[in-house]
């Protein structure tokens, strides 16, 4: 008997494993920057980019771990555990932060119960910073799984946060 087919209508991750994790590190080794090319690789397979996977990569680059750390921690967009279902990311450039942008961080924050940073006690929602989406003037901006939301007020905000929560 057969499994059913289940469609996957959010991201789908495989788990972590060393074997497949070394073969995504050694199809983009030759590539140009591939130190960022990996590590994207890797978040798009996994969800994430596991601690072990920092010293495979710096193996097959012969770079240290350090240096492929240091790419890792500059960049916001890599995580080091799997995001939640849904992902609210919140424009902190300046811009943003100058047209209220902290309060409307602040109310986000303390509807989800979590940081920015961080991914909900359910696993619902992880809630990011984002450096500038490129809607500053028009007011605070976001992005909800890829969706960009601008002219953000206190309503816009709050219906971001439920639609993420469901």
């Amino acid at each position: 008997m057969t499994a059913a087919f289940e469609p996957c209508y959010e991201p789908c991750y495989e788990p972590w494993d060393d074997t497949r994790g070394a073969e995504i590190i050694a199809e983009h080794a030759s590539q140009e920057g591939a130190t960022l090319v990996i590590l994207h690789a890797l978040q798009e397979a996994f969800g994430y980019v596991p601690e072990a996977a920092i010293p495979m990569v710096a193996q097959a680059l012969n770079l240290s771990r350090a240096e492929v750390h240091g790419v890792f921690t500059f960049y916001h967009d890599f995580r080091h555990k799997p995001a939640g279902r849904h992902v609210l990311k919140l424009c902190r450039a300046e811009a943003c932060q100058a047209a209220g942008g902290d309060a409307l961080a602040a109310r986000a924050e303390a509807k989800l119960g979590v940081s920015l940073g961080n991914t909900t006690a359910d696993d619902r929602v992880t809630l990011e910073p984002i450096y500038c989406l490129g809607l500053c003037a028009t007011a605070p901006s976001a992005m909800l799984d890829g969706r960009l939301v601008g002219r953000l007020d206190e309503k816009r905000i709050d219906a971001l946060v439920a639609e993420a929560q469901r």
